[in-house]
């Protein structure tokens, strides 16, 4: 999805007009769908001045649902130290640790709001191999905003544009660019330059 996110889509803020539902009809917002959803934005809330195991364990005491066992595996997996500050971490070692709370919760869907736009390219690579492997392990959905467009056509399985808030593409990532006889970055920075808006590669 190549779009910012909007809070209402997922209940974090009311929307002044119209609908939203989630996983199967659910509505965005209610109890049910709040267990149900992680989310990881570009400026993760992480707390600079704890070590890594007490903001596991802030995270542990807001969340109903909680994996610690799965939380310091794959923090482990990733030698990211326990006893180390968070503000210590590097961007993407702070980029894992969020997306290691996010999905310590146990998700059904998982929502990355731009998580890529600060990190280098070795840590863009390596958060989205992560991503990947807990939907091949999980069978979790993630809905991906990104301005990032070269990352898109790698992960991607269906694709929104949005300019000025009206969609002006969607699709399957594989239709879109058979049909285009493009690559996906063209396919979205044409469309935005059509709209008037051109989104940096």
């Amino acid at each position: 999805m190549q779009v910012p996110l909007d809070p209402a889509d997922f209940g974090l803020a009311t929307a002044t007009t119209g609908a939203v539902t989630v996983l199967n009809g659910t509505p965005a917002g209610s109890p049910g769908a709040l267990d149900r959803i992680a989310f990881v934005a570009q400026d993760a809330p992480l707390y600079a001045n704890l070590p890594v195991a007490d903001m596991l364990h802030v995270a542990r005491n807001l969340n109903r649902r909680w994996d610690q066992q799965r939380a310091q595996a794959r923090l482990a997996e990733l030698d990211i130290p326990l006893k180390k500050k968070v503000g210590q971490l590097s961007g993407g070692q702070k980029a894992q640790l969020a997306l290691t709370v996010a999905l310590a919760r146990r998700p059904d869907l998982l929502v990355l709001d731009e998580p890529l736009a600060a990190l280098d390219p070795l840590a863009r690579h390596d958060f989205m191999r992560s991503v990947m492997a807990t939907v091949a392990a999980d069978g979790i959905s993630v809905v991906l905003s990104s301005h990032v467009v070269a990352e898109l056509e790698r992960v991607a399985i269906y694709l929104i544009v949005l300019s000025f808030g009206q969609v002006t593409v969607a699709g399957e990532v594989g239709d879109l660019v058979s049909a285009n006889g493009a690559g996906l970055e063209e396919i979205v920075l044409t469309s935005m330059r059509e709209s008037g808006k051109e989104v940096p590669a």
